[in-house]
């Protein structure tokens, strides 16, 4: 069955190593391993949601919590002159990996449009 994992639920389950920079019982970040910035890092829930599209009404405060851990993560990274995060939905949104994720990045000037 693990063949059906998702990468980040192998990482979650530590099935594959990653350089995890936070972790508590409802999400986790860690280190993009093909970085588009100087720092690009990756917010995942634990639980296992596809994209931005499955969300449910009951995710509200997780959501939040994904947000307030990013905000956390680019305070301990000094991006004080900013940064720019990232949700992508679906394959024409760009998203690669179907779970959802934000994408925390910084430490460059970051252009407009992204692409």
């Amino acid at each position: 069955m693990s063949d059906d994992k998702t990468i980040f639920k192998r990482i979650i389950d530590k099935e594959i190593p990653a350089e995890i920079l936070y972790e508590d019982d409802r999400c986790m970040a860690f280190r993009d391993v093909n970085p588009q910035a100087a720092t690009h890092v990756l917010i995942i829930p634990k639980r296992e949601i596809p994209s931005l599209d499955h969300l449910e009404d009951s995710d509200e405060s997780l959501i939040g919590h994904l947000f307030l851990v990013t905000r956390k993560l680019a305070g301990e990274f000094g991006l004080t002159s900013g940064y720019r995060t990232v949700i992508n939905c679906g394959p024409d949104g760009g998203q690669t990996v179907d779970h959802l994720h934000i994408h925390l990045l910084g430490g460059r000037a970051l252009t407009w449009p992204p692409g």
